[in-house]
């Protein structure tokens, strides 16, 4: 079944360290070899071997209209007949700059770059040259990028590697991060009391995406923003997957609690390579070249990506969120009834089209310690099992599953038998 693939990483391995790009896809923690895609259309992911599955990955979150979207290829493709990259300004970054500030209302200026890490190094920065404070707490099991201030306790692929500490981090960059404890206001409060006046940021992902999606409880993020303004420290939302997909103004305009500065990514770049922070005008403007607070980048704003990322902006509406809604829901509903009729120790958790199914005896995964006591293993035999009936899975039990506006009845449909199929055979193992 997957004869190509298997070869395709043997030759992968002579050149790339690991054979992957990016080690979440090196399929280590599902105990299988990659696979490797030649195409995708739609909902559908076609793999080197011809094999066909349903996507609910959607490239970790950008393609909410699916795969090769007609009006995004050729936007792409308009766009690159004049050029790839100037490397000079161009009319197309502020119209994207300008279409952002009027769909996140606490960004009155924004920056691009060219992807969520260096979107969160640079807010970090920001807030250190804004505030003129040092330190910064951020929370165990919230993945910002593989920044060096953000290898400590970090979720996603960190985690799912069982390193959740990098080598190469020094102990001066360390000891600056401050990790708390997330859904835990308290941790937060005790790290404020024992550094006065040096903690320059809180940087947090409103909705937990990388620990598998774990929501924030109730008057956590406004906990947050009312101890961030009494210790003059800014409050930073990274909202790199939750922005646009969660709600047009991303986890901020659910929960109704207004960051300092947020981080940006995926969806903006409409499946190009892209990233952006923003925030109140009088923070952005210490950027260079009005302020001293230096971030540069070559391809940053680049015209493909600018050109993909406003056609799925201006493609958004109420319409496609109620959409995604009721095919997330009814995929939900269907795999709970699932669980409850297999008699397995599992539970969903799920906020608009972001899902993910945790195999735990809990009920609920609030905070990284739980999210460290999931059964893998068990994620591993379903996640294979699912592949094999042609769908396609994050490949870790640590993220979530995205899905796109362009699944029909006939995918939900195999979505649940497939589920449930799935399910059945790990009872029986």
């Amino acid at each position: 079944m997957f004869d190509k693939s298997i070869k395709a990483f043997e030759n992968a391995n002579l050149f790339i360290p690991g054979g992957v790009n990016s080690p979440v896809r090196a399929f280590k923690s599902v105990n299988m070899n990659p696979v490797f895609f030649k195409s995708g259309k739609g909902s559908k992911m076609t793999d080197i071997d011809g094999n066909e599955y349903i996507d609910c990955v959607s490239s970790w979150g950008p393609l909410i209209f699916g795969h090769a979207n007609e009006k995004v290829v050729e936007a792409i493709s308009v766009a690159s007949k004049n050029g790839t990259t100037y490397g000079a300004s161009t009319e197309i970054e502020t119209l994207v700059a300008k279409k952002i500030t009027e769909m996140v209302p606490s960004i009155e200026k924004v920056r691009m770059v060219n992807s969520g890490t260096e979107a969160t190094m640079s807010a970090i920065r920001l807030a250190r040259g804004y505030t003129k404070k040092e330190k910064i707490i951020k929370f165990a099991g919230n993945y910002h990028g593989h920044g060096d201030s953000f290898l400590i306790k970090a979720g996603s692929g960190a985690v799912t590697l069982g390193l959740p500490d990098s080598p190469g981090v020094t102990k001066n960059i360390a000891k600056d991060t401050l990790i708390a404890n997330f859904n835990n206001l308290s941790s937060v409060e005790q790290l404020f009391k024992e550094n006065k006046s040096e903690i320059a940021a809180v940087i947090v992902e409103p909705i937990a995406g990388n620990m598998g999606l774990v929501k924030p409880r109730e008057n956590f993020l406004d906990g947050l923003r009312k101890l961030c303004d009494s210790h003059n420290s800014l409050l930073i939302f990274d909202e790199v997957m939750t922005g646009f997909r969660v709600a047009k103004g991303g986890a901020q305009e659910i929960y109704e609690v207004s960051p300092d500065l947020t981080t940006l990514g995926k969806i903006i770049g409409g499946g190009l390579p892209v990233g952006a922070y923003g925030g109140k005008q009088e923070i952005m403007d210490m950027l260079a070249p009005n302020g001293p607070v230096y971030q540069a980048g070559t391809l940053s704003g680049n015209p493909l990506a600018m050109t993909a990322g406003l056609t799925v902006l201006n493609m958004l509406n109420q319409n496609v969120y109620d959409k995604l809604e009721i095919i997330s829901k009814k995929i939900e509903d269907g795999w709970n009834k699932n669980i409850i009729e297999t008699n397995t120790n599992a539970h969903i958790a799920r906020q608009g089209s972001m899902i993910t199914l945790f195999f735990s005896d809990k009920n609920e995964v609030i905070n990284y310690d739980d999210a460290l006591n999931l059964d893998v293993e068990k994620y591993a035999i379903y996640f294979k099992k699912m592949l094999e009936m042609g769908v396609y899975l994050p490949p870790s039990q640590y993220e979530c599953l995205f899905l796109s506006s362009v699944i029909d009845e006939d995918d939900i449909e195999k979505l649940i038998i497939s589920n449930r199929m799935a399910l059945e055979n790990i009872k029986d193992e």
